[in-house]
């Protein structure tokens, strides 16, 4: 909490220069301490940290060492594309941020020396005099001196969503952050009036330093992706490993020695190793990334839009997220709905901008002349007929204003109770209704008309209620986010009786349903916390929205933060790993199903990429265990893992997503990239290769050379790969129903892939590097059939599967 600062005395001169600069060499500026920007080096050495990367530069050693230096040029290359790939898309978004960043108070009207001055926020102290006044940021905390009808926005810091009245009368001790009416915050918003106020602390020592300050202990946890690609890939370096070590030692009991020995070993890690898999889930984070800022969400850090597809909760702010954070009229009451609007804004100081959408001063007052300018009721209008005679302006004890005007007619609004102990004419049913609106969160004002010049004999006209109302955009995100099996919770500043009914409205708590298991009113930013370990300690997926630095520790311990980028906070930005550009929450909904798609994605993509591995693993091996020559050289295999797998993998990895992918609960967080269905495709997809490629080798062996056995082989290996692709698609659907023309990036890098082997079969250059032979055309014809087997075969299984479920 903010404390006085020794030493320093209140003044109507404020501090004298000397004083002050002696304070900020002791104190250091205001400012707050927010972590640090990245350097662009750590983001590039974050892209090789990765078992398959380490599993890729030990594949690349190897080959250097047994002198394969173009298998290691090639397995180099793809590491360093795909690093750069990952690099520039999160130094890209780093960068995007720090263009969103906005000093939370650039200058500061202080007292110093007897005079006004106007200096930068960061150069006040503790003891300095504010002069504060309705638009104002407020550069530090501050206890009240004085204040003229003062009011303050709090959202940002409280959640509060209407402003907060303000006065120098001394509140109670330790009272909480939001009941503390003689003091103003860092961060905050001055909506009306005047005042002067002391600073009382700076920098980290203010309530927005002490949130800021919250964040360092937040900790950063592995994304379920990043989790799960672990676990892959340390089982496919023990698979890798676990066969080289059989196949050298097979060919050791044969009596074999130096590169005859090693050679089968070498082809086989490169066949194991899954080149293209850094670089597919890379690219399916980055088409992602590029989807989501099409749909105003700056991902900052690419394996957050996957981590958001397995969101199981979300945990989000109300204020500006779930509602518009404009005040609007909601409903009125009385006999003469315009009459009431008139009279309202009749007593009325809000300036209506030049569109007829907002304004200028207190947001209750802009909502009045909003609602009554659709109604064409201007106040300007007002002013010039009826101009103001005498104005009692709103205070705190009365809570309630009033203007006479020159027609005779007192204007007047306020709470009820203070509008019904002055009035001596109220219209039946008016209680009843004021309790109404208030029982569904809206604010109550009460309207009322007076025949002389001071607030007595009142006649209580009508009724407005006012409240933040929700997006309608998002009350149908909530209700798509509920039938994916996301639970959403609200988390406000706000009153308890506002938080339910906003909540009611949204479809977040339902008739019958426990408000504290959805909804948490008046919350601190230690509740807020409290609340994100609370659902991660049952094991959920936590996502957490906000705007406020009172949001930022949440943020930082969820699973994904989600800042807002209109009305967010520098250090709520720093803390996201998703800022929302129209801070909207059903982009966050649209997130939720990027990130489901592009699991779904890596998913297909990995399984296609892992057959074709099994595949060339196990033609190596069988040939290996039956004694034969070796059937694909390392450079065949490297052709095969980066050009034929790798490519039409990254194709796969751009698909749209399904449609039913939001009528799918979340997926468990601990559930693996491959789990049983995938790894019995990947074994029957590789296990149908293998034999086709072992028959057309062992046929060809017969009746030609091995030379010739071996072209065939290779050709027949990478048409089948290629054809696969194809069922790769949807595991359940077939191709033909997916449509071959709805990936046309896949269709044209298939077609282009087989150009591209014909091509090295009949180039002198490429004969020369693979050591294979050109291909006759009855040759080629027979590779493309023998190569269509597995793609039909594994149609011809899904249909099985859906006709015996």
């Amino acid at each position: 909490m903010s404390s006085e600062p020794d030493g320093v005395k209140p003044s109507v001169n404020g501090l004298t220069s000397a004083a002050a600069a002696r304070l900020l060499d002791e104190i250091g500026p205001n400012e707050l301490r927010v972590k640090s920007e990245k350097p662009a080096w750590r983001l590039l050495v974050a892209q090789f940290n990765s078992p398959v990367i380490w599993m890729l530069f030990a594949a690349c050693v190897v080959s250097t060492l047994v002198g394969e230096v173009l298998d290691a040029a090639a397995i180099g290359t793809i590491v360093v594309i795909n690093g750069l790939v990952g690099f520039f898309q999160e130094y890209r978004a780093e960068k995007a941020v720090i263009a969103l960043r906005a000093m939370t108070a650039p200058r500061a009207r202080v007292i110093r020396d007897g005079r006004t001055q106007a200096i930068a926020a960061a150069a006040v102290v503790p003891g300095d005099l504010l002069s504060l006044e309705a638009g104002d940021v407020v550069a530090a905390d501050a206890r009240l001196l004085e204040a003229n009808v003062l009011s303050a926005m709090e959202a940002a810091l409280t959640g509060e969503s209407t402003p907060v009245t303000k006065t120098a009368q001394p509140g109670v001790p330790n009272a909480p952050l939001a009941q503390r009416s003689d003091h103003v915050f860092a961060g905050t918003v001055i909506a009306t009036g005047t005042g002067f106020a002391q600073i009382i602390a700076t920098g980290m020592h203010t309530e927005l330093g002490r949130i800021a300050g919250m964040l360092a202990a937040a900790t950063d946890e592995s994304t379920p992706l990043q989790t799960r690609l672990g676990v892959l890939s340390r089982r496919l370096m023990i698979i890798c490993l676990g066969i080289v070590i059989a196949v050298a030692a097979l060919g050791w009991r044969q009596g074999l020695t130096g590169m005859d020995l090693l050679l089968p070993a070498i082809s086989l890690a490169v066949a194991a190793v899954p080149e293209g898999l850094p670089a597919i889930v890379t690219i399916a984070l980055a088409v992602g990334m590029q989807r989501m800022a099409a749909r105003h969400a700056l991902v900052r850090r690419l394996t957050a839009v996957e981590t958001l597809g397995c969101a199981t909760v979300i945990c989000t702010d109300k204020t500006g997220t779930l509602t518009t954070g404009i005040m609007a009229v909601r409903e009125v009451w009385g006999q003469d709905h315009l009459r009431v609007l008139e009279t309202a804004v009749g007593c009325s100081d809000a300036e209506l901008s030049l569109d007829e959408q907002g304004g200028i001063g207190d947001p209750t007052e802009v909502a009045i002349v909003v609602a009554a300018a659709k109604r064409s009721i201007r106040l300007i209008e007002i002013e010039a007929e009826r101009p103001r005679a005498s104005v009692y302006p709103f205070d705190a004890d009365r809570k309630c204003m009033s203007i006479y005007r020159m027609d005779g007619i007192l204007y007047a609004k306020g709470a009820v109770e203070a509008i019904s102990e002055r009035a001596t004419v109220i219209p039946p049913g008016a209680g009843e209704a004021a309790a109404d609106m208030a029982a569904r969160g809206l604010r109550v004002l009460a309207i009322a008309i007076g025949r002389v010049d001071r607030e007595t004999d009142l006649e209580l006209i009508g009724l407005l209620g006012i409240a933040d109302p929700p997006r309608t955009e998002a009350i149908d995100a909530i209700a798509r986010a509920k039938a994916a099996g996301i639970r959403t919770v609200m988390i406000t500043g706000d009153h308890e009786l506002t938080a339910h009914a906003i909540a009611q409205e949204m479809g977040i708590l339902q008739p019958g349903q426990a408000a504290e298991d959805v909804v948490h009113a008046r919350a601190t930013p230690e509740d807020k916390l409290r609340i994100v370990q609370e659902w991660k300690s049952r094991g959920e997926v936590v996502a957490m929205t906000g705007d406020g630095v009172n949001d930022a520790p949440a943020l930082r311990e969820a699973h994904i933060g989600i800042a807002m980028g209109r009305t967010g906070t520098e250090v709520t930005r720093e803390a996201a790993d998703i800022v929302l550009a129209d801070d909207n929450f059903a982009t966050i909904v649209a997130a939720i199903e990027e990130g489901r798609s592009i699991f779904e994605n890596i998913r297909k993509s990995t399984a296609y990429l892992v057959a074709g591995n099994m595949a060339e693993l196990a033609v190596v091996f069988v040939g290996a265990a039956l004694g034969f020559p070796t059937l694909l050289l390392p450079i065949h295999l490297l052709w095969i893992n980066l050009v034929t797998d790798g490519l039409p993998a990254l194709a796969l990895v751009t698909d749209r997503g399904t449609s039913t992918v939001m009528s799918r609960p979340p997926r468990p967080v601990h559930e693996q990239i491959l789990g049983g269905p995938e790894w019995r495709h990947i074994l029957l997809a590789g296990a149908i290769q293998m034999i086709c490629v072992m028959g057309i080798f062992l046929w060809a062996r017969d009746t030609r050379d091995l030379d010739e056995a071996r072209n065939l082989a290779f050709s027949v290996l990478v048409f089948g790969e290629l054809l696969r692709a194809f069922s790769a698609r949807d595991p359940d659907r077939p191709f033909w129903e997916v449509g071959l023309f709805s990936n046309m990036k896949l269709l044209l890098i298939v077609v282009a892939s087989l150009l591209a082997q014909l091509a090295i079969h009949h180039m002198p250059a490429t004969q020369e590097i693979f050591q294979i032979s050109a291909l006759s055309l009855a040759d080629c014809a027979l590779s493309l059939g023998v190569g269509a087997l597995p793609l039909l075969v594994l149609e011809v299984e899904k249909l099985v599967r859906r006709r015996f479920p």
